[in-house]
């Protein structure tokens, strides 16, 4: 797929994975399998990793789960030459856990990368040995392209294992979506030395990305050309286009790998048109008021279809998750798609309000509104 841009950063995906360390071997250890992502040498060369990915499984994960990998986009725009480079390696590594005592077939350790001021780590690394790894591993971000998230699920922990040390490993959630942003969590995960989740931690944080929105000049508002009714419905035109990466859709007849491999984008339009509300001809001499009612807001009925076919939500925030525990979407459309309204029953009921008008001798009135 076209990789994503947000600001100088570039967002792509892998099916790729080197096996890193499993803890095979451990007597009555619930198992796990730490993965590193390898971006594809053909089509992504010069990305890397945000950090590794954990397993509670000792299964081949290849071309069966997919990771967010990044590169430096050079960079366009002033600002973005002053904040400065999108991405940096780690200053250091931290190690968090080892396995020592274990007893698994091959050693292990867990470590957190130590980003440069102005960068945050997006997650944890595993190593196979207790050798700290090389500052070429992963990449750390520049800050104000991620956002702060949250501690998820449990992906692993080894309470029955006789290690000496407590280890436990969960996934990164992403808060609510502004409006016209999408946040990803990136498929890494966070780990703390006991089995209690950790309320927040340092390396927690979703990649940050626009929904591109390409608008066109709104149809042009209908005009009387003589003293018949015109017609009740004018031609529909299409005015807003949102582009929908492919991990913000569920589509309901492609798994996410199919969603990437066939289907890396959605295309998501709105439509407006005028609708006759009244129309009116006074042929007398003296002034004349019409009123006529007429209804605003959003079909229901059709909007919770769309809800439970694409998981897309028109006047909040939506999210699910992507590829399991470890990948979650937050994502929101932009006020000015989605045109909503709010009222007293909700935004997605339609609700009556009255037009009046006074029409002066021998003049004619249409009035019309913009749905």
């Amino acid at each position: 797929m076209e990789s994503i841009k947000f600001g100088n950063l570039l967002i792509n995906f892998t099916t790729q994975f080197t096996r890193l360390w499993n803890n095979k071997g451990s007597p009555n250890a619930s198992p796990v399998g730490f993965w590193r992502p390898v971006p594809s040498a053909d089509f992504l060369t010069d990305y890397f990793p945000l950090g590794d990915h954990a397993v509670a499984g000792h299964s081949d994960i290849n071309q069966k789960t997919v990771v967010a990998v990044v590169s430096e986009a050079p960079a366009q725009t002033e600002e973005e030459r002053t904040k400065g480079k999108a991405l940096m390696p780690p200053d250091e590594f931290e190690k968090v856990w080892d396995d020592k005592g274990s007893q698994a077939h091959s050693n292990g350790a867990i470590w957190r990368p130590l980003p440069p001021t102005g960068y945050v780590a997006m997650g944890l690394v595993a190593t196979d040995g207790y050798d700290k790894p090389s500052r070429n591993t992963v990449r750390c971000v520049r800050a104000d392209l991620v956002i702060a998230s949250y501690i998820s699920d449990l992906i692993w922990n080894n309470r029955r294992s006789p290690a000496r040390l407590d280890f436990s490993a969960w996934s990164i959630s992403p808060p609510g979506a502004a409006a016209g942003e999408v946040y990803l969590s990136a498929g890494t995960f966070v780990g703390a030395a006991s089995y209690t989740k950790p309320s927040v931690h340092i390396a927690a944080y979703s990649l940050r990305m626009q929904i591109p929105l390409q608008v066109s000049v709104p149809p042009p508002a209908p005009a009387l050309a003589g003293e018949q009714q015109p017609s009740p419905f004018e031609k529909a035109e299409v005015t807003h286009i949102a582009k929908l990466a492919w991990f913000t859709v569920k589509d309901p007849n492609l798994s996410p790998l199919q969603q990437l491999r066939t289907s890396p984008t959605y295309r998501l339009e709105r439509a407006d048109k005028y609708i006759l509300v009244g129309f009116g001809h006074n042929r007398s001499s003296l002034n004349q008021s019409f009123k006529w009612t007429a209804t605003r807001g959003q079909n229901g009925s059709s909007l919770k279809t769309l809800t439970h076919t694409t998981a897309i939500e028109i006047g909040t925030e939506w999210g699910f998750n992507v590829w399991g525990a470890s990948g979650k979407v937050s994502a929101k459309l932009s006020g000015g798609l989605t045109h909503t309204q709010t009222s007293s029953d909700g935004w997605t009921t339609s609700t009556a309000f009255e037009v009046n008008a006074t029409v002066l001798f021998w003049s004619s009135f249409s009035g019309h509104r913009l749905r």
